[in-house]
């Protein structure tokens, strides 16, 4: 039986914006390439630019062999998880999409796999051409693309360099593409068909994370490309991976990693909107009542939802267990399409017996106590809360964790004041006693990126106003 490995990608230049995808056909025994299909397609997200390259990808291959086995890589960890069975699809402008793509050959015939960015150039290459083709008011051309190509690897050879063994040379070509296919059979699920969890996502993927699913290319490269935004958070912007994007249609965000420490693996921080408790400045932390959002509290989640969707460079969702954190991620995630997952480290503080007091109801009931808290780190809230040395020690592990999982990668994170400001404070190498200097409103954002250097970067937002109704 004929084996295939179909590269597919998309981008979407504002998500939604103009947007266009690539695909590739690789013959699995020869290393060579058979088909390369692109196209802009007007204004879409990313997601649905990443799904139309699936189907042409796989269109392209059953048009060869109707019978060939396809083994397809895309860095869209979102679109192999939902293909593969194992997250569910929730999106309108997802589904259709999925269906269509399920329909193309039969599902014994095809595996998926993940790849990283880097490993997926070839179709993000098409995919940008596509794009620029499409700013031209022009549609992708094969040959037009071919001679590009020709004439940049030629221009880019030293004058006196010997040849040498072009990239498509077929033994190193068939060779990767068996090891592909190696990989995907290893890592295939035994039925894509079977029940899909609620709840998408991974953790500890080097590379990702995202729980679930991702959206979210800026300038038509990915979503941790660009977190560009008056009242939101700017986010580094690795250089893009396609040599056909002109360097001016990159937009500068002001931060960013060197090119040997890679992309930075970048927290966006968000507070969740405001409960009952909220506006009367109570102690409302992980021991309380766990209050549900109010009116404005939802209305707020929306509109930050709103914010990020225009951004389009979250990757992933990652939220407390408490419900309104919880509530918060899940405007969010209706807004993208994405998943949330629940991570127990970015709970709130346990205050003890100050939940659901007033800093004035504490102090006048446990002076002691409350003294005695704002002058020591160790020091716990009456009744056996957390104290800020402990939530420091918490903290510090979950971003340890967790930038080793999405290293590369843009994540939501949905948590509470103490979370946000610890993180902050640690970014910064601020003494603990910097928390009481901080204020952060509801639905407000900030942002620390991670290098491999262990260097961080903050970026703080704390006017909400326009967050509200």
């Amino acid at each position: 039986m004929r084996e295939f490995i179909v590269e597919a990608d998309g981008g979407s230049r504002g998500n939604p914006g103009p947007a266009g995808y690539g695909s590739v056909v690789i013959d699995a025994a020869t290393g060579e390439t058979l088909v390369e299909r692109a196209e802009f397609i007007g204004v879409a997200t990313n997601n649905v630019a990443e799904y139309r390259g699936l189907v042409a990808g796989l269109s392209a291959a059953r048009e060869l062999d109707p019978s060939a086995r396809v083994h397809v890589r895309m860095d869209s960890k979102l679109v192999v998880e939902q293909m593969s069975g194992r997250w569910k699809i929730k999106h309108p402008d997802m589904k259709p999409l999925a269906a269509e793509a399920a329909r193309i050959l039969p599902p014994g015939q095809v595996t998926y796999e993940w790849i990283p960015r880097a490993q997926n150039k070839h179709a993000d290459r098409l995919a940008n051409e596509a794009m620029d083709a499409g700013k031209r008011g022009e549609q992708w051309d094969a040959g037009a693309s071919r001679a590009t190509l020709d004439a940049r690897t030629t221009a880019a050879t030293p004058p006196a360099a010997e040849p040498s063994a072009p990239p498509g040379d077929a033994a190193a070509g068939a060779a990767k593409a068996r090891e592909a296919l190696a990989r995907g059979r290893s890592s295939a699920p035994q039925d894509s068909d079977g029940p899909a969890k609620e709840t998408g996502g991974e953790t500890g993927d080097a590379t990702s994370n995202e729980p679930g699913g991702e959206t979210g290319r800026g300038s038509g490269t990915k979503a941790d490309a660009d977190f560009r935004a008056a009242h939101t958070v700017a986010t580094p912007a690795p250089a893009s991976s396609s040599p056909s994007t002109p360097a001016s249609s990159t937009p500068s965000v002001g931060w960013g990693a060197a090119p040997d420490l890679g992309a930075p693996a970048t927290f966006v921080l968000l507070r969740h909107g405001e409960t009952l408790l909220t506006p009367q400045k109570r102690f409302s932390g992980s021991g309380g009542t766990d209050p549900s959002l109010s009116d404005v509290g939802r209305e707020q989640a929306e509109r930050v939802a709103a914010a990020l969707a225009r951004r389009g460079t979250i990757q992933h969702i990652l939220a407390s267990p408490l419900a309104r954190t919880r509530e918060t991620a899940g405007a969010v995630a209706d807004r993208l399409g994405l998943e949330v997952t629940v991570e127990d480290g970015l709970i709130e503080t346990d205050f003890g017996a100050w939940e659901g007091l007033t800093f004035g109801e504490v102090r006048e009931r446990h002076p002691d106590d409350l003294n005695a808290w704002l002058a020591d780190p160790e020091a716990e809230p009456t009744g056996g809360g957390e104290s800020f040395a402990a939530t420091a020690t918490r903290i510090a592990a979950t971003r340890d964790r967790l930038v080793a999982a999405y290293a590369g990668r843009t994540v939501l994170l949905v948590t509470h004041v103490t979370p946000i400001k610890t993180f902050v404070r640690l970014a910064l190498g601020a003494p603990p006693e910097s928390l009481f200097r901080m204020e952060l409103s509801a639905a407000s954002l900030s942002a620390v990126a991670y290098y491999a250097d262990g260097n961080a970067s903050v970026r703080l937002l704390n006017d909400t106003s326009h967050l509200r109704p």
